[in-house]
This record gives structure tokens, C-alpha cells and sequence, in this order.
């Protein structure tokens, strides 16, 4: 059984008004004494925000136990400094981010300008076993045409800066700011994929190989494939479905590798098309298809995604609890939907903020 693992970045806010907060050091310090010193909270590029990342897991139901222990350990944390965390992954009220004082994030600020100063954004990465580079990067190649459907089964940033900007998903949009981010070739090799790397990396555009921030890379801290693409997801069940489905991926695309499949070749820049319908949309309107390539209804193209992977599903006891939970979610919505409906009903992104933070909790 391959092993699973999420990163998770939550926002930090006021509890009562729903702003933004720069209190990431404070959270931080506190979970940190709570854990004796071995806190899973680590800082992100803005104040506003920490991350925390899970152990590796094979049954599903102990990484959804783990996510939510944490968020709720972060969400305690951040109360004893009058803050909440919400699973947002833009911040639905104006905020004026502040970079942390971390070398590495000061010199991305410099570096970046503007890109950087913006990039207060939560996303969800997932982390999926592999047994060599050789194998990870055939998984990459073929994986490609599937991850807009994540970003889509994910969206949760509506708002920008007080506004609706229009998308599901505009995460992802600003995200791409980045000169390394988004959908990338057929690389057809680890070795190409590591002198594509490292060509990146000598350009001095790059830090270092940490900044590459293709949708789907292989890790450089982990043996793992690690998908990129998603945004961090408001309810914590809807974390479980996509780490299911992009481990589901990787076995599906390690087993077609194995029995000498080719890749899909579709060009980067239908990809990218791809990925900004998904955002654009999410799950209210049609998605790429990622085997006709043409616009198809989104409900119809994520039961296509499930039953590409349908086969390593039934095989790891996932297949059953994918299904409700997809339904799940195309019958409520995703956070982006979620976050809409809140504010319909109360014309206040304090409130959708503030509902936000408790909903991050889980039921």
C-alpha cells in the first residue's frame, strides 16, 4: 500500500472581525511549547498563515483523524491570542500581507517584488510514495491531463481583497505568478526531469530546486510524488477525497507505466487552458474533459476522474467511501460554493470569514 501525506496552509484570523492577523510566530511558539518542542506546525511566506504537514498513512481514516487533530490543535492555539484558523485559501477580506522575517522569505520578497507580496494564499499539497525517481516521474507524465480536475474538486478562493473575483479557484490564479508554476511537458525520464531542474535552478531566475512549483513534482525532501495543484479545502473530509484520488492517480499511472502505456501527450498550453476553466468554474460549470479535450459537464468529468482510478480505489478499500464522499460534494459544493452561500445570506465576508473558521473544524 503506498503511503499518504498532506500539507495543509490555514489562514489566521480575528475571531471576531475576520481579519487577517500577523500572529504566526505567536501561534507557532505556543503550539510548539504544547508539543514539547516537536510541533508539525511549521511558518509560511506571510504572517497570516502556518502550515502543518501529516505522517505518511495508508488507511484513509487515520489520515482524516490527523487532519483534523491539527487543525483543531492549530485552531487552539490560535485562540489563546484572540485568532481563529479558516481553511480558506484567499482571504475574503482586504489584507495588507506581511512577509516573515524567515532569510529565505525576505529574499523572495526582493527577489519577486509584487508576486511575492501577494502570495498570501493556502493551498493543500499531497504527498503519494513512489519506490524511485524513474518511477515518480512516470507517474508525472501521466497524471498531467487529470490535475484540473483536483484544482476544481478544491476550490475555495472566490474573493480577493474584498471582491468576488469571478472564479471558484482564483488561488491558482495568483499562484501562477510564479516563473516555475503550473503544467509541465512530457519528461519520458528522471534524468530529464533533473536536468530540466537543475537548467531552471541555473538560470538564477531560482533560488534553488524548493522553488519549483510545477502542479504535480517529485519531492525534494520526501520519496514522494507531491500534487501541487489543489487549494487548501474547507471542509477537512474534502482533504481526505482528494488525497484518495491522488493516490488513486499515482497507482493508476505507476500501473500503466509498468505495462508500457504512453503518457497522453496534450501540450502544455491546452493544460493550461485546462487549468483555468477548472478554476474559473470549479464544479458549477464544465470542466476539460481530459480524454475528448472538449468542455463537458464538471459532475461527468469528476466521475471520469474516479473511474480512471476506479480499479486502485476497489484495491486499497477506498472505492466505497470515494464515491459518497464525491457525492458529497457535488451535491453541496465546494468551499468556493460554501463561501458564496454564506455571504447571500448574511451580505457580510466577516460572517462568511468567521462561519468559515468554525466549518474548517469539521463536524
Amino acid at each position: 500500500m503506498r503511503t499518504v501525506g498532506v500539507e495543509e496552509e490555514l489562514l489566521l484570523v480575528d475571531a471576531e472581525s475576520g481579519d487577517p492577523r500577523t500572529l504566526s510566530t505567536a501561534v507557532l511558539a505556543l503550539a510548539e511549547r504544547r508539543a514539547e518542542g516537536d510541533s508539525v506546525f511549521e511558518s509560511e511566506l506571510h504572517d497570516q498563515q502556518l502550515e502543518f504537514g501529516t505522517e505518511p498513512r495508508e488507511v484513509m481514516a487515520d489520515l482524516a483523524e490527523e487532519i483534523r487533530r491539527w487543525r483543531a490543535e492549530a485552531a487552539r492555539s490560535a485562540s489563546e491570542v484572540g485568532a481563529a484558523v479558516a481553511a480558506l485559501a484567499t482571504s475574503p477580506m482586504p489584507v495588507g500581507p506581511s512577509i516573515g522575517e524567515d532569510e529565505r522569505y525576505r529574499w523572495l520578497a526582493e527577489r519577486f517584488g509584487l508576486t511575492a507580496q501577494e502570495q498570501l494564499t493556502c493551498g493543500c499539497h499531497v504527498h503519494v510514495s513512489v519506490e524511485s525517481d524513474e518511477e515518480g516521474v512516470a507517474v508525472l507524465d501521466r497524471v498531467r491531463p487529470w490535475l484540473p480536475v483536483l484544482l476544481a474538486l478544491s476550490a475555495n478562493s472566490p474573493f480577493w481583497h474584498g471582491q468576488d473575483t469571478g472564479y471558484d479557484g482564483y488561488r491558482s490564479r495568483v499562484w501562477g505568478r510564479w516563473p516555475s508554476a503550473g503544467p509541465v511537458e512530457v519528461f519520458g525520464s528522471a534524468d530529464r526531469y533533473h536536468e530540466q531542474v537543475r537548467t531552471m535552478v541555473d538560470t538564477g531566475v531560482l533560488r534553488d530546486k524548493g522553488m519549483i512549483y510545477f502542479d504535480a513534482r517529485l519531492s525534494h525532501r520526501y520519496p514522494t510524488v507531491e500534487v501541487r495543484v489543489a487549494d487548501v479545502c474547507l471542509d477537512p473530509a474534502d482533504t481526505v477525497l482528494l488525497a484518495t484520488l491522488v493516490r488513486g492517480l499515482v497507482e493508476t499511472a505507476s500501473r500503466a507505466w509498468r505495462a508500457g502505456g504512453s503518457p497522453d501527450p496534450t501540450s502544455v498550453s491546452v493544460l493550461r487552458m485546462a487549468s483555468w476553466q477548472a478554476a474559473r468554474s470549479g464544479l458549477e460549470g464544465r470542466l476539460i474533459h481530459p480524454l475528448t479535450l472538449r468542455p463537458e459537464p464538471a459532475a461527468d468529468v469528476a466521475h471520469a476522474l474516479l473511474t480512471h482510478v476506479g480499479d486502485a480505489l476497489e484495491d486499497s478499500g477506498d472505492l466505497v467511501e470515494a464515491e459518497k464522499a464525491l457525492h458529497t460534494v457535488l451535491k453541496r459544493g465546494t468551499g468556493s460554493r460554501v463561501q458564496r452561500d454564506l455571504l447571500a445570506d448574511s451580505d457580510s465576508l466577516r460572517t462568511v470569514v468567521t462561519e468559515c473558521a468554525a466549518r474548517t473544524l469539521g463536524g
